[in-house]
C-alpha cells in the first residue's frame, strides 16, 4: 500500500499542512488594506531572512524570473559581466545576461566542485580599468549538490567596484548568507525551497549601489521594472495582480521559520547533510561533491557501476512512491539527487534511506541491509546527546 508521496527533490519541496491551510482562504482585494498589511509584513519577513535592511520586491514567478529581473534592472547591453558557474544554474544566469546584451565572460569550474575564490580574485585584479560591471554567482548549485563560499568570494574580490549579484534561490536559509554584512548587492531567491511553499513567488533584494546601477540602466523592461515595483510598494501594492493565495502561504511559512529560528534552520540542514552523507557512505556509495563544498540542501549520489541512476529513481518511485531528482546534462543517469531542504523531517530521511537500501539490494548491488539506516540512527542519537 502506498500513502502520501515522499517528495525528496531539491525543489519543489513538501508543503506543511499549516501553509496549505493558510492558502485555502477567500480572495481579497489586492488594492485594499487587508492585502497591504500582508504585503508589508511578508516583505519585512523575507528581508530578515536575507539579513538586509535594503529594498526587496516580491514577484509572481519562479526563481528564474527574479534572475531575469536582476539582469534587466542592473545590467545594460554591452556591460562586461563575469559569470561564475559550477553547474546548470550558473550557466543559466550567464545565458540570461547574454540574452539581454551583456558581454559575458564565463568562469567555469568542474561540476562537483565549488568556485575557487583565489581564481576569481586573480581575474578581478587583472581588471585594472574596472570594465567588469558585475559578478554573477550561484549560492547553492542544485544540479551538482555543491555550495559556493559566497563570503570568501566577496572578500577575495576586495574593493573591485563590480556589482555582486547572487542566485540564492535554493540556498537561502539553508546555507548561511548575510546580504548586508557581506556587502552583497543583489540577491535572488524563490518560494519553493527552504520557504516550504509551492512554486510561484520569487524575491529580489538590492542595495543602494544596485539602485545607482538601475538609475543608469538602459535595458528593456516592463513587468520586472523595480522602479515601478518600488512605487507601488510605497502604497502597499504590487504593480500587477499578485498571487494572493501564495502570499497567505508565505505569511504562514515565515511564522514557522521564525518560530524555529533562522540559525536553527541552518543547523538543521547542516545536520541533514552530515547524516545523509554518512549513511550513503556506509552503503558503499560515493557522492559527487566533497565534504568541504557539499550542499546542506541535497546530496548528489553517484550510482553504482552497472546500475543506472535513473533505474534507481524509477524503482524508488514505483515501489515506495519516493521521488528523487536525476542528474542533468552530462550527469544524466550518472547521479541521483536526494533533497533534504525545507519541510523535510528526520523520519522522512530515515524512511528514504531504508527504501534506497531495499531498491539497491533488489537491483543487484551488494549491500548489508540496514547499514545506512543504522548509521543515520546513530548520528541522530549522537546529535541529541
Amino acid at each position: 500500500m502506498k500513502g502520501e508521496q515522499y517528495l525528496l527533490l531539491p525543489g519543489p519541496t513538501p508543503v506543511p499542512d499549516r501553509v496549505a491551510r493558510a492558502m485555502n482562504r477567500a480572495m481579497i482585494n489586492h488594492r485594499g488594506p487587508e492585502f497591504q498589511e500582508i504585503l508589508v509584513s511578508v516583505t519585512e519577513g523575507v528581508k530578515k531572512v536575507y539579513g538586509t535592511e535594503s529594498k526587496l520586491l516580491i514577484y509572481p514567478s519562479s526563481g528564474t524570473g527574479a534572475m531575469e529581473a536582476a539582469v534587466v534592472n542592473f545590467l545594460s547591453p554591452g556591460d562586461n559581466v563575469l559569470a561564475v558557474s559550477i553547474g546548470v544554474f550558473g550557466d543559466r544566469f550567464a545565458q540570461i545576461a547574454e540574452e539581454f546584451g551583456a558581454q559575458v565572460e564565463k568562469m567555469d569550474f568542474p561540476w562537483g566542485e565549488a568556485a575557487d575564490p583565489e581564481k576569481i580574485k586573480e581575474r578581478l585584479e587583472q581588471d585594472k580599468n574596472h570594465k567588469i560591471k558585475a559578478v554573477l554567482l550561484t549560492h547553492n548549485e542544485t544540479s551538482t549538490g555543491v555550495s559556493n563560499d559566497v563570503k570568501a568570494i566577496k572578500e577575495a574580490a576586495g574593493d573591485h567596484p563590480a556589482l555582486f549579484i547572487v542566485d540564492a534561490v535554493s540556498g537561502l536559509s539553508v546555507v548561511e548568507l548575510k546580504m548586508d554584512e557581506w556587502g552583497i548587492d543583489v540577491v535572488v531567491s524563490g518560494s519553493q525551497k527552504a520557504f516550504m511553499m509551492p512554486p510561484g513567488l520569487s524575491f529580489l533584494g538590492f542595495n543602494n549601489k544596485a539602485m545607482t546601477a538601475y538609475e543608469n540602466n538602459s535595458n528593456c523592461k516592463f513587468y520586472w521594472d523595480i522602479g515601478v515595483g518600488l512605487e507601488y510598494l510605497e502604497k502597499g501594492q504590487n504593480p500587477f495582480t499578485p498571487a494572493i493565495s501564495l502570499y497567505y502561504g508565505l505569511e504562514e511559512a515565515l511564522k514557522m521559520m521564525f518560530e524555529e529560528g533562522l540559525e536553527e534552520i541552518l543547523q538543521r540542514h547542516n545536520n541533514y547533510r552530515r547524516m545523509v552523507r554518512a549513511a550513503i557512505r556506509e552503503m558503499g556509495l560515493k557522492t559527487l561533491a566533497a565534504d568541504g563544498c557539499a550542499s546542506p540542501a541535497l546530496t548528489s549520489v553517484i550510482a553504482p557501476e552497472g546500475i543506472g541512476a535513473n533505474k534507481i529513481r524509477k524503482m524508488m518511485q514505483e515501489e515506495f512512491d519516493i521521488v528523487l531528482a536525476g542528474g542533468q546534462k552530462t550527469l544524466d543517469d550518472v547521479i541521483f539527487r536526494l533533497g533534504h531542504l525545507g519541510y523535510v523531517r528526520q523520519l522522512d530521511l530515515i524512511s528514504v534511506l531504508a527504501g534506497l537500501e531495499t531498491v539497491l539490494f533488489k537491483a543487484g548491488y551488494h549491500i548489508e541491509l540496514g547499514s545506512g539506516v543504522k548509521k543515520a540512527q546513530e548520528f541522530l542519537i549522537d546529535m541529541h546527546e
